[in-house]
């Protein structure tokens, strides 16, 4: 009886050891998963993304809005790379998405390079998933290890875009809401947003910004009134401004910084330093770029495994357009 009681409760022990080691390791994902059946995948990523970016270093901060706005719709599931079909009206023309999100022939072009390598092997969603942790690195931020395993979902959902994505325009406790929903931390919400640190953003995003807050440098205002005109409706809706203007091109702390100054674009941006509970871990990253590189990566871990298909769950598609 003892002996078998023992052999139980080392069992459990195993067990629960394997549960808390693979919630480490990113769930049900792995950094081995292509070792034996695509074992150059992750060069092939780099190789495509690294083309991309030295022929338009914005295109960096483009993949990696991607990868964000995938994973707050339904996860990580290259659900956002799906076109309209008979049957589902996808995410690439929601709200938060249409004219804006951008690259799609970047993912495709690197899904051919890996489907002549691995036929049938690499999914679209851990491709996007790479394809966004070396678009960091390339523009100058932290790399991290990339959990893999992922399927491609089998449908999309325009309406689910809608109401997962926060907006510009966004209040500090939605913000803490929407990321905590998606089991992410006020600090992971916070260290995620500093991928403002790159990209450009379109002048009908900051707009109630820049002509409404109060709470904005006066200098850094006129100067983006000069490109984005107060009246809707005409050409300027499309101009675009650096999110940061100090470093638009390269990924480092200066977007809290800018925080500190009142010089966040949208009203989301400064809502992380407005007299709130984020205004001591801006001040921090704002000083320490270290600090800011390791929550980043940690925090793009924890993203990258919202929700994964594994399994049986969906399919790896051939073409990241449309299911197989």
């Amino acid at each position: 009886m003892v002996a078998a009681a023992m052999r139980c409760l080392l069992t459990v022990a195993v067990v629960l050891a394997a549960l808390l080691a693979g919630a480490a390791a990113g769930g049900p994902l792995s950094t081995s998963f292509y070792n034996k059946k695509c074992p150059n995948v992750q060069g092939i990523v780099r190789a495509g993304m690294a083309s991309a970016v030295a022929a338009e270093r914005r295109m960096g901060a483009s993949i990696l809005r991607m990868f964000f706005h995938d994973c707050f719709v339904n996860g990580c599931d290259a659900s956002i790379l799906l076109d309209d079909t008979a049957t589902f009206t996808g995410e690439k023309n929601a709200g938060p998405n249409a004219n804006s999100v951008r690259g799609y022939e970047v993912i495709d072009a690197i899904k051919t390079q890996v489907e002549a390598a691995c036929n049938a092997t690499v999914s679209c969603a851990d491709i996007l998933a790479l394809a966004a942790r070396d678009a960091v690195n390339l523009l100058g931020g932290p790399t991290w290890t990339v959990y893999m395993g992922r399927r491609d979902a089998l449908t999309a959902s325009q309406s689910d875009a809608n109401s997962n994505l926060p907006g510009p325009g966004s209040s500090l406790s939605t913000l803490l809401t929407m990321f905590g929903n998606k089991g992410l931390s006020a600090r992971d919400m916070t260290a995620l947003s500093g991928a403002h640190t790159v990209g450009q953003a379109r002048c009908t995003t900051f707009r109630a910004r820049i002509y409404g807050d109060t709470n904005i440098n006066t200098t850094f205002a006129a100067l983006r009134q000069q490109s984005c005109p107060q009246a809707a409706g005409g050409a300027g809706d499309a101009a675009l401004a650096p999110i940061d203007a100090q470093t638009p091109e390269a990924f480092d702390n200066a977007y809290y910084q800018n925080l500190m100054q009142q010089k966040g674009l949208f009203h989301s941006d400064q809502e992380l330093f407005n007299g709130g509970s984020q205004d001591a871990l801006v001040k921090k990253y704002s000083g320490n770029a270290g600090m800011f590189a390791a929550d980043f990566a940690k925090a793009m871990v924890k993203m990258g495994n919202i929700s994964p298909h594994t399994g049986p769950q969906g399919e790896v598609r051939l073409n990241c357009r449309k299911v197989n």
